[in-house]
């Protein structure tokens, strides 16, 4: 009987301790919650600033394009312009060598032709004339100037002969319409594209007829003449043929003369116009040149070959061309020409026979 107050006390502590068990596990489940919740809120907050972090990186990269960076030796020589100065003297450098290669330098034979064996043209004969020249261009067709079966014969002798002219300001307007119309039927035309036909622009013409004439035909010269001259053709040719071979050469009637430093104003009405021109031809103030304070205090112009008849071998025609870009005008083409020549290896010829205005027999033109 003593036994069973054993068994209760028994009992009655394994009570306690399950009440004392579940009493304590409250708490730490609560703990074990917060420092679930403490994790979370910390990796969240890594996780943000990671992000913070990679946005930062960018911008900064974004900054640091933007900003001026150090100059380098090429960025130095590309400000200061020297690499566009290399690269045009390289080209400068091509152009030379197809220069010489087409017989552009002084005693220079020109490869291209010999060595295809085919003989070069003597000449390119170029015509000046104008839009309202028709009668004129007619005139020289039946006097000196070959046409149709007889100009190609004469091609074949190896003499070009061509009117030499512009385009209309008005491009593609009745003027140039008419002159297309002209050399469709004669053929016999060299038409400049890129210049525009126009008296103040004579001195430019000059320098797209070389440029053009050499560009289409190989020959030894290259003559320039004006609408106001009448040819003897057969004693040009005989000129030309005892010159053939002769690199350098600048023929014309060579002169020189005072530049004309006052320019001759009048505002009366058209009806004296005549009058003006006449005052003008006397006076000599048609000549006047704007920039004549570049010749010295002599005030002269330098020697050169009058403009009524230029010839000038490839190798001068050559030059013009390569350098048309470059080449100053002034307000007549014959002292443009000469102004040219003076800075080249040119060799001055000057023959009485190609003296237009001379009272002589033995020349090769006349004044229409």
């Amino acid at each position: 009987m003593e036994s069973l107050p054993t068994t209760v006390s028994s009992k009655s502590d394994r009570r306690g301790r399950s009440s004392k068990s579940q009493n304590t596990s409250k708490p730490s489940l609560i703990m074990a919650f917060f420092s679930c919740l403490a994790w979370l809120y910390v990796a969240g907050r890594l996780w943000q600033d990671a992000q913070h972090r990679v946005a930062l990186n960018t911008v900064l990269k974004k900054n640091l394009e933007l900003r001026p960076k150090a100059l380098t030796v090429d960025d130095k020589l590309m400000v200061l312009g020297c690499k566009d100065l290399e690269r045009r003297i390289v080209e400068t450098e091509m152009e030379l060598a197809q220069a010489k290669s087409q017989g552009y330098l002084k005693n220079q034979k020109s490869l291209s032709s010999s060595s295809s064996g085919n003989k070069k043209m003597l000449a390119v004969i170029g015509v000046y004339t104008g839009f309202g020249s028709h009668l004129k261009r007619n005139k020289f067709r039946g006097s000196w100037m070959p046409r149709d079966d007889a100009l190609k014969k004469l091609e074949e002798r190896g003499v070009i002969i061509r009117f030499v002219i512009g385009r209309s300001a008005n491009r593609g307007d009745s003027l140039d319409r008419k002159i297309d119309q002209e050399n469709l039927a004669t053929k016999d035309f060299l038409i400049l594209e890129n210049h525009e036909e126009a008296q103040e622009e004579l001195p430019k013409k000059v320098k797209f007829f070389y440029s053009a004439a050499v560009q289409n035909w190989d020959a030894e010269f290259y003559v320039k003449v004006d609408d106001n001259v009448d040819l003897d053709l057969e004693g040009l040719i005989g000129l030309l043929e005892s010159r053939r071979g002769q690199d350098g050469a600048y023929i014309g009637c060579m002169k020189s003369g005072d530049v004309v430093t006052q320019e001759f104003v009048y505002t009366q009405p058209s009806s004296v116009n005549i009058v003006i021109e006449h005052y003008k031809l006397l006076t000599g103030s048609q000549w006047y040149e704007p920039e004549w304070w570049k010749f010295g205090d002599d005030k002269s112009y330098f020697r050169h070959a009058t403009g009524s008849l230029v010839i000038l071998s490839k190798n001068l025609a050559q030059y013009i061309n390569i350098n048309s870009g470059l080449l100053k005008t002034y307000a007549f083409d014959d002292t443009t020409i000469g102004s040219w020549m003076i800075g080249v290896q040119a060799t001055y010829i000057d023959d009485n026979r190609l003296c237009c205005s001379s009272t002589r027999q033995e020349k090769v033109c006349s004044m229409a």
